[in-house]
């Protein structure tokens, strides 16, 4: 990818976006320019790295420091458009040259610390994922010379504060930020991260011997779970809008039960087949409350009163003033059969199981009884 195509915008919904650029850029940015300080003994104010996807990055640099054998400096991390718990934060690197011929670097200040396996990092260890570690070797070894070694420190004075906004701490990373990026470019909109960041948390789960699960589009699933069925939260992950790809994550994690449980205005778009349910993607909630409605016998009135719904919150009163509550039952079993029809050609299908509630945190419908699933997740 060229800098021009870095500067380009991507539109979304007819809006230029612009892009940004990951923790782990800074990070090898701020090394690359530490680095250069210590040798040349001069400060430096803008430096150049070329990232993992191949796009030139030329950052400003900030609080540039030289000691002898140490220089310290800082890159803002911009993420664009796309703007998360890490934006506008200073990334800082500490170099110190040594005779060693070897490159030693590590997470200081704000850079959390692994206490889980499943991540792809040593318990214990920074939370400096590998396309950064390796960005950061590379580009200090650049610097120094095959020879020469070098103490490199990686470090975020707001890290542990910005990282209470982020997955970190469910994903057993604790006291501060994560160095990431695999193309080293934030893209807007982009929601590959996020979706990577959920399937983490279903390997940290898996890795930990967890081989039932619960999958929630928010933390009101999580409530549930604990309220009503008596269960630990840690059973519970989180799947956002992503309903076919988490499903998918935990097939291939060999996960042997797969229980969806949310509110109907989500859940209810997987028995119509829609795995991914936010609403730019695709919204046939009242289209296929009125069609399961229909194979359940209801009243014209009742379904034209549904039809002319906005919200799914609004349609659930008119099924309850007619007395149609057993559809949630009927859904949850739909959307079971409907996941079972997408894991068709999987050789070990798990059991799937769906349970629907209402916004007051009471059940609405479950594919099978209530305490069968319980007794089972227990297992």
């Amino acid at each position: 990818m060229s800098e021009e195509a870095f500067d380009a915008p991507v539109w979304h919904n007819g809006k230029p976006l612009r892009k940004g650029y990951t923790t782990g850029s800074c990070a090898t940015a701020a090394a690359k320019v530490a680095a250069l300080m210590v040798l040349r003994q001069h400060i430096i104010h803008q430096v150049s790295i070329v990232t993992p996807s191949g796009v030139t990055l030329r950052l400003n640099v900030e609080s540039p420091h030289i000691e002898g054998q140490q220089a310290l400096a800082a890159i803002r991390k911009d993420g664009g458009d796309d703007v998360d718990a890490t934006h506008g934060m200073l990334i800082f690197a500490r170099v110190t040259l040594n005779d060693s011929g070897d490159i030693h670097l590590w997470g200081g200040e704000g850079v959390g610390t692994v206490t889980r396996k499943g991540i792809g990092l040593p318990v214990g260890s920074a939370a400096i994922n590998r396309t950064p570690r390796q960005t950061i070797e590379a580009a200090v070894r650049e610097v120094i010379g095959p020879s020469r070694g070098a103490q490199v420190e990686i470090f975020a004075p707001e890290g542990e504060a910005r990282a209470q906004k982020t997955y970190n701490s469910r994903l057993g990373i604790l006291g501060g930020i994560s160095i990431i990026g695999t193309t080293g470019i934030v893209t807007p909109m982009s929601e590959e991260s996020w979706k990577r960041s959920l399937s983490l948390e279903l390997e940290i789960k898996r890795e930990a011997g967890l081989e039932r699960v619960v999958l929630v589009p928010g933390n009101h699933g999580e409530r549930f779970v604990r309220e009503q069925m008596g269960l630990s939260g840690e059973i519970v992950v989180t799947m956002s809008n992503f309903v076919g790809f988490m499903i998918e994550e935990a097939v291939r994690l060999g996960y042997r039960q797969i229980v969806l449980i949310g509110h109907p205005g989500k859940l209810v778009k997987i028995a119509a087949g829609i795995f991914h349910t936010h609403s730019h993607i695709a919204d046939a909630r009242m289209e296929t409350l009125v069609a399961h409605l229909a194979l359940l016998g209801a009243p014209l009135a009742l379904l034209r009163s549904v039809s002319d719904c906005d919200t799914t919150e609004a349609a659930m009163e008119h099924i309850d003033a007619a007395g149609f509550n057993h559809l949630y039952d009927h859904l949850a079993q739909r959307i079971c059969q409907r996941v079972m029809q997408n894991l068709r050609f999987t050789k070990n299908p798990p059991q799937c199981d769906a349970i629907m509630f209402s916004f007051d945190n009471q059940l609405l419908g479950a594919n099978r009884p209530l305490q069968d699933i319980v007794e089972d997740l227990r297992c």
